[in-house]
């Protein structure tokens, strides 16, 4: 097979260094790789397939010569470097949303939209992770039965906001638990210091629930809200519609959604079943249901809670969870890349 040169740029990052592994572990085809990041982490080394690779400064490094390269270092960033790396002549698949609504990028999750990729003009943009699992469940089911309405509230980890935010969710747990006593004793004066300290954040995450992930908009939605929201549609139809609540929980890793759908055509819990065990990327689970923490480290997109909601002529609740580090950032680029390849 033809090897290719490839570039991980922001590959300090959790996003970053799991595009590594991926790439590693789905034995791509790789002539040389490249990783680069700000100048705080160049000088660094990474390891990949048994050897030390140097992780190079991003803005004075040269960037001709490569082939593929796999983004994920922030919206202004990917506007900034992306376009060079297309100059250059690379394909660039970038992790941002930067490019996701731009109509002359293709949007895509290889599963459900991947005879897209040909389409692309040097840039092909990787949905936000919440959208990637989202979307997995609902195309298929969408087929079938055409979806009239989707409400969808989400519960994501806090490894969603980068590395800074996991180490947030440590120090502020081990905290709470110094502080707090959950059968009404606590100490006052810790308990109100501890509320006020957060920099990740607007507010403690530790033990704590936060309904917003992102700047609110005019119109009373978070930005997460919106991507949610715009890039389902953008995949799956413009016409779709749906509302969203994105909440952020004092999880490690991986993003849960309670999603309730109602469809045009009437369905039967036995044949969303049939559509999901052989929708490819999705594990049904029969009589249990996922977890975050079963999810972690696992590629497939996970669902179950599969039932009926009556308060509608033809209304489903489903339970949704996949690592968000993996299936919802850096398994899907590397996909993308094969299907980019091999097409």
């Amino acid at each position: 097979m033809k090897e290719h040169n490839i570039a991980i740029v922001g590959a300090t990052g959790l996003v970053g260094r799991n595009m590594l592994k991926t790439v590693e572990e789905r034995n791509f085809p790789v002539g040389t790789i490249r990783l680069f990041a700000s100048k705080k982490s160049a000088g660094s080394y990474l390891l990949f397939r048994g050897k030390r690779v140097l992780v190079e400064d991003l803005f004075s490094s040269n960037l001709n010569g490569t082939d593929i390269a796999l983004f994920s270092a922030g919206s202004e960033v990917s506007k900034k470097i992306v376009p060079l790396f297309v100059h250059n002549g690379a394909v660039v698949i970038d992790n941002s949303s930067h490019f996701r609504l731009s109509p002359e990028v293709p949007l895509i999750v290889p599963e459900v939209n991947g005879d897209m990729i040909k389409k692309n003009r040097g840039i092909i943009a990787n949905p936000n992770c919440s959208t990637i699992q989202l979307v997995l469940v609902l195309a298929p089911l969408h087929k079938r039965f055409k979806i009239k309405r989707v409400v969808v509230s989400t519960y994501q980890s806090v490894s969603g906001k980068g590395y800074k935010a996991v180490k947030e969710l440590e120090t502020q747990s081990k905290e709470f638990l110094e502080t707090f006593h959950p059968y009404g004793s606590y100490d006052r004066t810790l308990y109100i210091r501890y509320r006020s300290k957060s920099s990740v954040f607007p507010y403690p995450i530790g033990f704590n629930l936060l309904p917003q992930i992102g700047t609110f908009g005019d119109n009373g939605y978070t930005l997460e809200e919106e991507k949610l929201i715009k890039e389902t549609q953008k995949i799956i139809g413009s016409k779709l519609k749906i509302t969203a609540t994105a909440v952020r929980v004092p999880v490690f890793y991986s993003h849960s959604e309670s999603v309730n759908i109602e469809f045009v055509h009437p369905f039967t819990i036995k044949g969303c079943k049939e559509i999901l065990r052989s929708s490819p990327g999705v594990l049904l689970y029969e009589q249990n249901y996922p977890i975050p923490l079963y999810m972690y480290e696992r590629d497939e997109v996970a669902v179950g809670r599969i039932r009926r909601d009556d308060s509608v002529p033809n209304g489903i609740n489903l339970w949704i969870v996949t690592d968000n580090i993996r299936k919802g950032a850096a398994l899907n680029a590397v996909q993308i890349a094969e299907e980019l390849i091999n097409g």
